[in-house]
């Protein structure tokens, strides 16, 4: 998100957040937002922390929506001038539902806790709003894979297909090949959410500027669904060799849903736009692994 913003707005530089020690995180997260409110006639929050997962404790999803919390509370007395965009989980919140293509429209149900806490977020960036005024958008995302991708999250089958395939050993997929996912390349996921957070704060019916503040809830995803067999299959044109794959079972097999295609129907005209398209993403996710893993080996041979 950081690499899609110059050019495009005047960041605001705040305190380091040390997610490791949730006190110190939470008072570091309401003096930044004490910060910007402080320094900006008229401003934008997006919230793409979270280092959460389908398998993440209870109690490591309450630590972050307790984070949240106070990022809220601390932006309150500003919120007039301001708006939020959460960065939400389409997968997450759609896994239990059906039909598919699921849509703004469509029914949540999650199977999972972490699932659940997206919902939380979502329904307190709501609150907030009714109470205070402003303006809020919600992106439930499909699945996002491309450069600069977290490997230590365990998520992210293509970036972990790249990474295990530089690295000479076979990759453990937890779900069965037919699995239908939604991928999207981040840096377009990116320019679509300024996009919106841009429209957001528009005056006049399409934005929320002068409307009394509301909360826009919209699906970001390729519209374009892959299953897994069709992902290795372009895995293996692009690597010229046959992605090694093991299937195995995990206890959180149980809460991937089977087919989670997407559609938005919302602000549909931010969506007329070029993506990338799915060989050059996984092309430009692996050149970027292949450097990490030269720079990571340089460091440890000095």
């Amino acid at each position: 998100m950081r690499a899609a913003l110059p050019g495009r707005r005047t960041e605001f530089v705040g305190p380091v957040i040390p997610w490791s020690d949730p006190d110190r995180a939470r008072a570091a997260l309401e003096e930044g937002a004490a910060a910007l409110l402080a320094r900006a006639d008229h401003w934008q929050v997006l919230w793409c922390a979270g280092a959460g997962v389908t398998g993440t404790s209870q109690a490591q999803l309450d630590t972050e929506l307790t984070m949240w919390g106070a990022t809220l509370a601390a932006l309150a007395p500003g919120a007039a001038r301001g708006s939020v965009a959460f960065a939400s989980s389409a997968g997450g919140v759609y896994a239990g539902s059906s039909p598919s293509p699921f849509d703004e429209s469509s029914p949540t149900r999650p199977l999972a806790p972490y699932g659940q806490a997206k919902l939380t977020a979502e329904s307190m960036l709501a609150q907030w709003v009714q109470e205070h005024g402003g303006a809020a958008f919600v992106a439930r995302i499909a699945n996002l894979y491309g450069p600069g991708q977290d490997l230590t999250k365990q998520q992210g089958l293509v970036s972990q297909l790249c990474w295990a395939h530089l690295e000479g050993r076979p990759a453990t997929i937890w779900v069965s090949l037919d699995t239908l996912r939604d991928y999207l390349y981040a840096p377009d996921c990116a320019s679509l959410l300024l996009d919106a957070s841009d429209r957001l704060v528009e005056p006049g019916p399409r934005g929320s500027c002068g409307s009394g503040g509301r909360t826009v809830t919209k699906v970001l995803a390729s519209q374009r669904p892959l299953t897994i067999g069709a992902v290795i299959g372009e895995l293996r044109r692009i690597f010229r060799s046959r992605p090694s794959v093991v299937l195995g079972a995990s206890p959180t097999s149980r809460v991937q849903a089977r087919d989670l295609s997407m559609v938005s129907r919302v602000w549909t005209d931010l969506d007329d736009r070029t993506l990338t398209t799915f060989p050059a993403g996984v092309a430009a996710t692996l050149a970027d692994l292949r450097l990490r893993r030269q720079l990571a080996q340089g460091q440890r041979s000095r």
